[in-house]
């Protein structure tokens, strides 16, 4: 008995010191893994660094969320704009029996697109249905694919009838004397409206209303 009351403390202080051990070791390695952590931690992303950092360098390959905002002020001032051009000698399209529609007739549709089957009044009348009512379709992000489309196939028309009578005008590096470079406005509105085609609408449109309603699809993250 006396032996067992010598060796029974013993035993107990060996096992407080290896608990002790266990508990410093413990502490020592989450000290390490928090300091590994802390050197590896990518340092806070500042405005400057978006500017002149990598990201100066990288496509945005998904036009969700901030990415997208630019579009709302593009796709609403182009459909704006289209609306003007669509105004032929009025507030509405297709003002017949006005000198501007009539001179559109005569000095555009006639000699430059006579092989368009059908009266010219017929086309002129299409021509500003399209920009005004396809502008107007645009500006509210509603039915914004085929009124882009509609768009499209005019500005394109446009681009012809330029490019028929006036050239190309020393593009790209040729100076034009009258600063009125004809062509290169109805080509930027058709690239805008190519772009409008490809991808919809945006935010801040009937469309993307309309979707959220009638989807059944999940939405991005």
């Amino acid at each position: 008995q006396g032996f067992t009351g010598v060796v029974a403390p013993q035993r107990q202080q060996q096992s407080i010191s290896r608990i002790q051990s266990s508990t410093r070791q413990n502490v020592s390695t989450k000290a390490t893994t928090t300091t590994a952590l802390q050197s590896t931690e990518t340092p806070k992303e500042t405005t400057w660094d978006r500017i002149t950092g990598p990201k100066l360098f990288k496509t945005v390959t998904n036009w969700n969320g901030i990415h997208s905002v630019p579009l709302v002020p593009l796709r609403i001032m182009t459909g704006l704009l289209m609306m003007h051009h669509g105004s032929e000698g009025g507030v509405l399209p297709a003002n017949f029996g006005t000198p501007e529609f009539q001179g559109f007739i005569d000095f555009i549709v006639k000699p430059y697109f006579s092989f368009l089957p059908g009266p010219p009044e017929l086309w002129s009348a299409i021509h500003d249905y399209a920009e005004f009512y396809g502008g107007l379709f645009l500006a509210l992000g509603f039915l914004t694919r085929p009124a882009s489309l509609s768009l499209l196939v005019t500005m394109m028309g446009a681009v012809y009838f330029h490019l028929s009578s006036s050239g190309a005008q020393g593009f790209p590096l040729g100076h034009v004397s009258n600063y009125s470079y004809d062509f290169e406005e109805p080509m930027l509105y058709a690239l805008i409206c190519l772009m409008f085609w490809f991808n919809g609408a945006g935010p801040l449109s009937v469309d993307s209303i309309i979707y959220s309603k009638i989807s059944q699809e999940e939405e991005e993250a």
